[in-house]
């Protein structure tokens, strides 16, 4: 279980097909000493195991895999030798619950449909400009379903940041992020046309599958 909260950038430094599995390697800065085998680590929102672990310079290296069934939901099949990567460990008994329960369990991918950086200072120079903005993203969600359970002032996780939901039309829905989550995420390299891993909240998950439920007896 996790948070949304990115506590790490990592970066892909290997991609070994592996028939129906991909064995990835990520460095991080995260102690190695601290990373057991067998842990579950978010990557983009994604929850993988580690089967695999060495020290690398002050962090370390941790070795997972994807299966054919994480490949087709999430966008790890994209990911490349370079690609950077938001992390979050598992969630600890008495951790501050920063952002929202979230699983790791993707739902599918999300499609940014446009970008909107606001400025918060008239004539800011480059330099600042992170600093100084606020970004709009307007998402639509993959399927009918999914969108059914997204509400505005709702949580969402794109690629594993917890964010809250600003605006809600059908099947798109917008978020709205703060410079110092654009700072230490990925998001900030995100563009219209990028996919994001989606996981939608897990209590609205259940809410709606209770009201299916009863639904579904009130009809027999």
């Amino acid at each position: 279980m996790f948070t949304g909260i990115v506590t790490d950038m990592g970066e892909v430094v290997t991609v070994l097909p592996r028939g129906g599995l991909m064995r990835l390697q990520i460095a991080c800065g995260y102690d190695a000493k601290e990373i057991m085998l067998g842990a579950s680590i978010a990557c983009s929102g994604v929850c993988l195991t580690v089967v695999d672990v060495k020290p690398n310079g002050t962090g370390a290296i941790f070795d997972v895999d994807a299966a054919s069934e994480t490949l087709r939901l999430t966008s790890i099949g994209n990911w490349r030798v370079g690609s950077k990567i938001n992390l979050e460990r598992a969630l600890k008994i008495g951790d501050e619950l920063g952002g929202h329960l979230v699983a790791g369990h993707v739902d599918g991918l999300a499609l940014i449909i446009s970008r909107e950086d606001l400025s918060q200072r008239e004539n800011q120079s480059k330099a600042s400009a992170i600093d100084d903005q606020m970004t709009c993203f307007w998402i639509e969600a993959p399927t009918n379903e999914l969108a059914g359970y997204i509400a505005k002032k709702g949580s969402v996780t794109l690629d594993g940041v917890s964010l809250t939901v600003n605006a809600v039309e059908g099947k798109r829905f917008s978020v709205l992020v703060i410079p110092h989550t654009l700072r230490v995420t990925t998001l900030n390299a995100r563009r219209e046309g990028d996919l994001l891993n989606l996981e939608v909240d897990l209590m609205a998950r259940y809410a709606g599958r209770l009201s299916d439920f009863n639904k579904t007896q009130d009809s027999l």
